[in-house]
């Protein structure tokens, strides 16, 4: 099982994007870097930052651009 998470935004600029569980636990970091602006996407394969496959269920991805924060629910069906 795979997703894809798209996001935008007008200017260039220092992107975070990590996945967590319900507990709050980071579970994946998936970008880390100066980025430019408009619409990217990334891929999140189910797996953890030690590439072990996660569970099914419900978890939530934090994006940081600019000092800005914008969290979402995502649900893992395998």
């Amino acid at each position: 099982p795979v997703t894809t998470i798209q996001y935008s935004f007008p200017n260039a600029g220092i992107v975070d994007l990590k996945i967590y569980d319900l507990m709050g636990r980071e579970v994946r970091s998936l970008v880390n870097e100066f980025t430019s602006a408009g619409t990217q996407s990334v891929v999140w394969d189910a797996k953890d930052n030690h590439g072990n496959s996660v569970s099914s269920g419900v978890y939530i991805y934090r994006l940081e651009v600019q000092g800005q924060m914008h969290s979402k629910k995502l649900i893992l069906l395998k």
